[in-house]
């Protein structure tokens, strides 16, 4: 048995702190089991009462006659430690603690929680909860709902985790609504000991699961996640996981020194957290309802283009509307499917794509178009709509698509609009496995979600790079900073430690006096730009602390000059380092922006994006959390919307991509072995021609001690 089976498929169950009082916890939870027609042996422990609903009750775990495989636990902290106590003596191998009180609350609840965690691992016990709604597993050889729902939902070959154990009973009473049938379903509460990436690893490798819907508040194992969901979702049988997440929208940014920390919310991390895995993310819990059922279709489009039929206009227009909104196109019909839809529809019907069979269509008007529009070789799927005329067999329509999909490794979704004249015609597609939707939009994103998950499945692959990077020059430049209590580099060291990981950077000399400023303006050649080195200015130009484009070393000593008075203007108590006097970059290039940002928990998150003053204006920015390699620095690069920039537009030559690829993998690199790089912006980074390489103009890097992140 493996270890969840204990919870989810028990042979025995114990509710320990059955109650005798309908409407306690304790009292509902046991009778949900019993009328849930459990398949095994259920035994209700309560000292206090000789039966529960006329089931013999036991004082204690430790008198039950047989050890058992399951105790659902629903008592006070202090009581439940000692019931787990006897659970670890009597050989129970499962645990779920529905009661609350415990790290929720801090203090005393939290130490209880901590304590019950220990017993667990030292008895080989795994634990649900506390503080959860429980489990329900509706498989008809096992039919167990140790929860608060009062009904049993129907068993379906889709899954369902949640963080949030009061949205639970709203989304088994939407699912009742919808006839939508689940496979394990699970409240883990606190996840003081089973967290979801178990709980993600137990239902990939259930053969009775086939998608995987989570409602997440937050994710406690970052690296870990990416790494094991990459494995679900792309392995040899893989699992797609659905995902809706709460806090999207950030109430209060905090100050950040750079542009990666302005720009990078907590809501990035997850973004990237799902686009680094494949993971499908949902904006509301209907639209998670909506992707769970056409993936538990089990058929995935080889493209985006869509074959649209209806019987009328309107919804029509909107599934088109909709569709090239979710990155599908309308696909183009070969001349023979035109004939086909031709010789078969009448001469008042659209032959085209969106194919209007009109509203009077019998079901083999249906069936004649769909089997044409599915066979074209130019169609990666369908789309059929049907309102319900006085005329319009719904049944009978969708019997005639249930027949052509089985033939068919192209997806083919269903929107049937209304409730009561549809209703036998999607029972029917609902049983033959067939996705039906409402309302075209919806039908037409869900498509869009399934295409998304294909680029996922077939993403390419690409020969990782082979970088040498100097790991201890960089740490002895970053100690050094630290030692002196700086909490940022200057810009020079900056560039010192990227040039250790293989970036290039502009020739530059640190001027402590106007004289130095002349000289090395000079030496370097012109144009050069000024820059105030200082640790209590990070933002120069926001004090009038850079000026461009100077010609000779003349200009240079008197600009020297007027940088220093602007900057102690702005910070009087600024300590001025000098100014740098560094080469300008070349103009043919496009400026992109490279940073970084550390969280706690999930690790560096990398920003790319087009940089300079786009960043701020146009935000066309996104995350990775580190490390990464080639293929995941490609995707980055060509998800941002101003990628055509970089592939070359309007006569002008492409640019070096794969020097970005390089730059994005070395700075992952780079975060992860120094973690005292907190945050960190390149901006810009001119890239250039393809071959011509790339170079920085511009960096700022913020140090924190390892201990004080």
């Amino acid at each position: 048995m493996r270890q969840l089976d204990a919870i989810f498929s028990p042979q025995s169950v114990a509710v320990v702190g059955a109650s005798t009082t309908p409407g306690k916890v304790g009292h509902d939870i046991f009778v949900n089991i019993l009328q849930g027609d459990y398949r095994g042996t259920l035994y209700p422990v309560n000292p206090r009462a000789r039966s529960v609903r006329s089931v013999r009750a036991y004082p204690s775990i430790s008198e039950l006659p047989e050890p058992v495989d399951l105790a659902i636990i629903v008592l006070p902290p202090k009581l439940a430690l000692s019931a787990v106590e006897e659970a670890a003596e009597k050989g129970i191998k499962g645990i779920v603690i529905v009661s609350a009180g415990f790290r929720e609350i801090g203090g005393d609840g939290r130490k209880i929680e901590d304590e019950i965690v220990a017993k667990c691992r030292q008895a080989g016990i795994r634990m649900i909860g506390p503080n959860c709604l429980g489990v329900i597993n509706p498989n008809p050889s096992v039919r167990l709902n140790a929860s608060f729902s009062t009904h049993m939902p129907a068993f379906g070959h889709i899954s369902f985790i949640s963080q949030s154990g009061a949205l639970c009973t709203a989304v088994l009473d939407f699912a009742a609504e919808r006839e939508f049938g689940f496979s394990k379903f699970v409240s883990i509460g606190n996840k003081a000991d089973v967290d979801e990436l178990e709980l993600l690893l137990f239902l990939h490798q259930d053969p009775e699961t086939n998608v995987i819907m989570v409602y997440l508040e937050e994710i406690s194992r970052g690296p870990e996640f990416i790494k094991t969901a990459k494995h679900i979702t792309s392995g040899h049988r893989p699992t797609p996981i659905v995902v809706v997440k709460s806090g999207r929208t950030i109430a209060g940014q905090r100050a950040a020194a750079s542009h990666t920390g302005s720009l990078a919310g907590s809501d990035a991390i997850y973004e990237a957290f799902f686009q680094q895995t494949g993971i499908i993310r949902a904006d509301s819990i209907e639209d998670l309802f909506n992707y769970a059922a056409a993936f538990s279709y089990k058929k995935i489009p080889a493209g985006n283009r869509v074959g649209i039929i209806t019987n009328a206009g309107g919804p029509g227009i909107v599934a088109t509307d909709m569709t090239i909104s979710s990155g599908l196109e309308l696909a183009k019909f070969s001349q023979e499917t035109v004939e086909a839809l031709t010789s078969h529809l009448p001469p008042t019907a659209n032959v085209l794509n969106p194919v209007d069979v009109i509203g009077d269509a019998p079901e083999d008007r249906y069936e004649n178009a769909l089997r044409s529009v599915i066979s074209d070789e130019g169609v990666d799927g369908a789309i059929v709509i049907l309102t319900p005329q006085s005329m319009t067999n719904a049944l009978g329509t969708a019997e005639v698509i249930a027949r052509i999909a089985i033939n068919t490794q192209k997806p083919i979704l269903c929107c049937f609009m209304g409730v009561v004249d549809v209703s036998a015609g999607v029972n029917h597609l609902q049983e033959h496995g067939l996705p039906v939707f409402r309302f075209p939009e919806q039908a037409a994103q869900a498509f869009g979600k399934l295409y998304h998950y294909s680029r996922w499945m077939n993403r390419q692959s690409l020969d990782q790079f082979k970088l040498i990077h100097d790991k201890d020059r960089a740490s002895k430049i970053i100690q050094r900073a630290l030692a002196q209590g700086r909490p940022s580099m200057s810009e020079l060291e900056g560039e010192q430690v990227l040039q250790c990981y293989g970036f290039k950077v502009l020739q530059s000399m640190l001027a402590r006096t106007k004289e130095e400023a002349g000289e090395f303006a000079e030496s370097i050649k012109a144009p050069v730009a000024l820059k105030i080195v200082s640790p209590q200015i990070l933002h120069k130009s926001d004090v009038g602390g850079v000026v461009l484009n100077i010609d000779d070393g003349k200009t240079a000593a008197q600009e020297f000059e007027a940088i220093v008075q602007r900057g102690l203007e702005h910070v009087p108590n600024a300590e001025i380092d000098g100014v740098l006097v560094q080469k300008m970059a070349e103009r043919e290039g496009q400026e992109v922006i490279l940073g970084m940002n550390r969280y706690p928990i999930y690790g560096p998150l990398l920003m790319f994006g087009l940089g300079g003053i786009f960043v701020e204006i146009f935000r066309d920015v996104v995350f990775r959390v580190a490390p990464i390699g080639r293929n995941e620095a490609h995707r980055m690069i060509s998800s941002i919307k101003g990628i055509k920039i970089l592939q070359g537009y309007r006569g002008k030559p492409p640019l070096d991509v794969e020097t970005l690829e390089r730059s994005l993998v070395s700075l992952s690199a780079m975060v992860m072995d120094h973690p005292e790089i907190h945050e960190l912006d390149i901006n810009p980074l001119m890239v250039y021609e393809k071959g011509k390489d790339a170079v920085v103009g511009d960096c700022r890097i913020i140090l924190k001690a390892p201990e004080e992140q």
